[in-house]
């Protein structure tokens, strides 16, 4: 029997979204669907949910649930990783209070800034675990990563884990159709080319019959950014270098040194930035839990469409060795060319029989690779931190991150390092 094996299955909803759509694939009837979860009682939620899924459905797959990691992963054809390092108690609460100290404040923190780099910092010793795994018991599967910080988690899984990995995010395919919905604009028959890195790719080409569909975006965009909305950022961004960004506009502010700013508080209300946005999420989905565990969990008439996630269309894709076309999050190996070749690059990808398949874009606009390298040089000093355990690289890579050093002094970076090192405790391996 096949195997999909799930890190991280505790994540409910998730997991309804990825396996759910893999129980409604012809292709994948009769596979196993393998569990795994630190967290037992979330497991067992996740594995009730399957089976009344499974029970309305129809569907031939075998839900199991493993309590051992090994044996959840042993001789799996496919691997999703969805786990989260620390949770929001402590480590998220953490990555964003100190540095509020230190006058730092953030939106997301789950991939650039700060709080970037320690969730880095505590996730890539955990990933190369799960690496060390699947090279002992199941060394031919593909590792499908939707985990923060993509980037960094999918090279250190490529380059030093060794296996066969794709990271998958959702701000590829929810670019565009967010945009033109946004600005009451038609999506049938739009044609895009994306590329850059994760979070920050850019809709490069948006075009219909042949027609550049820009000029249009930017004139009801300029006419749109007269009012508050929830897309400031992007719409700024687009406006000064040319091109609209992958991810959204909460995201973004806390890429670049331009928008939280202490001494220009007024451009928080002037750009709509949703400071501590990730943190308040947190909160609310546990407070929701408990109603959507009721509706998930306990539901004996559970329902289901397929979603927008990749990996169902992906394992179809290898099973039918029918093509199907993806951004995914890949080694650069000379796909983008002024982009560097260590880095890890998000550009459209084929996936058949053979795997996946990344494809050549080229040059980026030179602005574009620009701010691009302002985030990889962040990511990959903060992998050779994780790789090295060197204290250093943690500052270097604190140094060299946009928002942070826009901020705050080379002693109060390091400082700040220091304080975060100290709070996250055992969560962290051990730096010289």
């Amino acid at each position: 029997m096949s195997k999909i094996a799930f890190l991280g299955a505790g994540s409910t909803v998730f997991a309804k979204n990825v396996l759910g759509d893999c129980m409604l694939t012809p292709a994948l009837q009769g596979f196993e669907l393998a569990l795994f979860d630190i967290n037992l009682e979330r497991l067992n939620d996740s594995a009730n949910m399957l089976n009344n899924l499974k029970n309305s459905t129809g569907s031939t797959c075998k839900i199991k649930a493993y309590t051992n990691r090994k044996e959840a992963l042993r001789d799996a054809k496919y691997v999703v990783n969805a786990i989260q390092v620390g949770g929001y108690d402590p480590c998220t609460i953490t990555d964003f209070e100190i540095p509020k100290k230190y006058g730092l404040r953030q939106t997301i923190a789950d991939t650039l800034g700060i709080g970037g780099i320690f969730r880095n910092l505590r996730t890539v010793p955990v990933m190369l675990e799960f690496a060390q795994d699947i090279n002992e018991v199941c060394p031919d599967a593909w590792f499908l990563n939707y985990t923060n910080p993509m980037a960094v988690l999918t090279n250190a899984m490529i380059t030093h884990g060794g296996v066969k990995t794709v990271g998958l995010c959702h701000s590829v395919q929810g670019c565009m159709p967010s945009l033109f919905k946004a600005l009451d604009l038609d999506t049938e028959g739009v044609q895009t080319k994306i590329a850059g890195i994760n979070h920050m790719a850019w809709l490069l080409e948006v075009t219909k019959d042949g027609v550049d569909l820009y000029p249009e975006i930017k004139r009801r965009a300029r006419e749109k950014q007269k009012e508050q909305h929830k897309d400031m950022v992007r719409y700024e961004m687009m406006f000064r270098f040319g091109y609209y960004v992958t991810e959204s506009s909460e995201h973004n502010a806390e890429y670049h040194p331009y928008f939280i700013k202490r001494n220009y508080p007024e451009l928080i209300d002037r750009f709509n930035i949703p400071l501590d946005e990730y943190p308040r999420r947190c909160v609310r989905q546990i407070e929701k839990w408990t109603t959507m565990r009721e509706e998930l969990v306990n539901n004996k008439n559970l329902e289901h469409e397929r979603s927008h996630e990749y990996a169902s269309f992906m394992f179809e894709a290898m099973e039918t060795n029918s093509p199907f076309k993806i951004g995914g999050n890949v080694m650069n190996t000379g796909l983008i060319t002024n982009l560097p070749r260590e880095a890890c690059v998000e550009v459209p990808c084929l996936v058949d029989s053979s795997g996946v398949t990344p494809t050549h874009v080229g040059d980026l606009p030179p602005q574009l690779a620009a701010l691009n390298r302002t985030n990889i040089n962040t990511q990959l000093l903060t992998l050779e931190a994780a790789i090295t355990r060197k204290k250093e690289h943690i500052y270097h890579a604190a140094l060299l991150d946009p928002h942070t050093a826009a901020e705050l002094s080379i002693d109060e970076i390091v400082a700040l390092c220091d304080d975060l090192i100290e709070a996250h405790g055992d969560w962290l391996p051990k730096f010289e």
